[in-house]
């Protein structure tokens, strides 16, 4: 299995290389050359394994150059019930919601207590086993842009690994307060923390530019370091995310919510496109799909672009309640582009590039056909949000997040619009503390706020009687260590002056 860049398919690389070195020189991202195809006796074997299990056999498909050995270390050390809370890191809960039945897939149960973990819990491992097969000696630089989530998963995932330093920008106001003392109150010899005086779409663009910067590699280069990502840009962080859509289908087959061999629908709350797009990559592998949903809050780009063809960033950008989805750049829409457009590295290349120059592009009509045929888009604003958080935990006792509520309703509307009653499976994101203000303020609008985050916790606590994380209960009693801010013009600056490089 070898992998390209989406803007020049003559750059070819090993699956470690592609995860070492986290983006293409060109700025493209990495995709698969090929994708296997699974057969029905695979999917009953499937059935038959547990989540470690059945990570191992999509792992050891993607990444031919590791060792049978290797990814079961990786897997065995990742996925353990002392850092998920059980045997099944990815647990389905169902919902009734007016009359139809929804499958929610938490992938939170993590020491972070969002989604991100499922891959960034793993992806030190691949990484350390990279770097030995490909920069044998050198150090590791992780660069991590963050709305939130990813930030403290990654920072978690890569405390004091060897070989590897890690740093985080984050935007001074577009995280929770639950999110910022996470990332500002990490631990490990390794890691660093800073916010940047914009939006989480400047974040992303400072470090992408960082990484494209040869001046800036050079010095990195005669330090003995090279960098890396733990973004879904990185093909590493992108690949764990396969699994559990695979794993989910295996379990709703074995808590006989579906036959086997039946099509699903898949729900997701987005911005950066990847934790869809892993959902459509899955489909590639034989999994039955029948309809990808995308669900977005006011910053409804990608809900424009499902609906048109036509991806325009110059738009209003909204601080909101889910802010892991405040994002107008979504990054991983160029790899489902490049998959649609047969592989064309020219035309992919064509509108990344219209996308810097003018803030937007327009695809093919081609590709407008196969994006309307097999994608939904949807938003909500915050009050919706709020009021599907209210009706969830009203007639079902759940409790959900700000996130997860934007897919129920996203979700709504699209069996409004369709009558689509598919058996379907809703990506739940995050922990309802992690955004406490939000959750509270909807289940029980007339209960006076405390001041603290902490204190909304407790409060959260008495009425809902859902169980604090242990993780998030932990942060308490923490304090800070990170309270750097900078311009986004002077992130290489920083960065460059934490590794110590003059």
């Amino acid at each position: 299995m070898l992998y390209n860049s989406t803007q020049d398919a003559s750059e070819v690389v090993s699956s470690a290389q592609a995860i070492a070195q986290g983006i293409s020189k060109d700025g493209g991202l990495f995709v698969p050359q090929i994708f296997p195809k699974y057969d029905e006796n695979t999917f009953k074997t499937l059935l038959k394994l547990d989540y470690k299990g059945r990570a191992k056999k999509v792992f050891s498909d993607f990444l031919t150059d590791f060792t049978e050995e290797e990814i079961s270390d990786c897997v065995e050390k990742a996925y353990t019930k002392d850092k998920f809370g059980g045997n099944n890191p990815a647990p389905i809960t169902s919902c009734n919601l007016d009359g139809t039945e929804i499958n929610i897939l938490e992938l939170w149960h993590g020491p972070t207590c969002a989604f991100k973990d499922m891959a960034l819990q793993i992806l030190p491992h691949f990484l350390t086993k990279s770097l030995k097969k490909t920069y044998d000696g050198k150090d590791a630089v992780i660069l991590v842009a963050t709305s939130g989530d990813t930030g403290k998963a990654a920072l978690e995932g890569f405390k004091d690994v060897d070989n590897t330093k890690i740093i985080v920008f984050y935007p001074v106001n577009g995280v929770s307060p639950m999110q910022k003392h996470q990332m500002n109150t990490q631990q490990g010899s390794n890691v660093n923390v800073c916010a940047i005086k914009g939006n989480f779409d400047d974040a992303q663009t400072g470090v992408k530019k960082i990484f494209t910067t040869p001046s800036v590699s050079k010095r990195l280069d005669e330090n003995n370091m090279i960098f890396s990502s733990a973004n879904s840009i990185n093909w590493g962080r992108l690949l764990p995310q396969i699994v559990y859509y695979i794993s989910a289908y295996c379990d709703m087959v074995n808590m006989g919510k579906i036959k086997f061999g039946d099509e699903i629908n898949v729900v997701v709350p987005t911005g950066n496109f990847g934790n869809i797009l892993a959902s459509y990559y899955a489909s590639l592998l034989g999994l039955p799909i029948k309809k990808f949903i995308c669900a977005s809050n006011s910053n409804n780009v990608l809900t424009d672009f499902i609906k048109t063809g036509i991806y325009n960033k110059n738009r209003n950008f909204y601080t909101t309640v889910s802010p892991s989805m405040d994002i107008l750049v979504s990054s991983n829409l160029e790899r489902l582009l490049y998959k649609l457009s047969d592989n064309s590295d020219t035309v992919t290349k064509e509108w990344m590039t219209s996308l810097k120059t003018d803030g937007k592009y327009e695809v093919s009509a081609p590709v407008k056909a196969v994006i309307k045929e097999k994608f939904y888009g949807g938003f909500c604003d915050d009050e919706q949000t709020k009021a599907t958080i209210n009706k969830l935990f009203a007639k079902n006792n759940y409790l959900c997040d700000t996130h997860t509520a934007v897919a129920v309703n996203v979700y709504e509307q699209y069996i409004n619009e369709t009558g689509d009653k598919t058996p379907s499976v809703i990506a739940s994101t995050a922990s309802p503390y992690k955004f406490s203000k939000a959750v509270l303020q909807a289940i029980s609008p007339d209960t006076p706020l405390p001041e603290s985050e902490f204190d909304m916790v407790d409060k959260l606590y008495e009425i809902s009687k859902t169980d604090v994380p242990l993780p998030l209960a932990d942060l308490k009693n923490k304090t800070a260590r990170f309270s750097n801010v900078v311009e986004v013009d002077d992130m290489p600056d920083y960065v460059l002056s934490t590794l110590g490089i003059k």
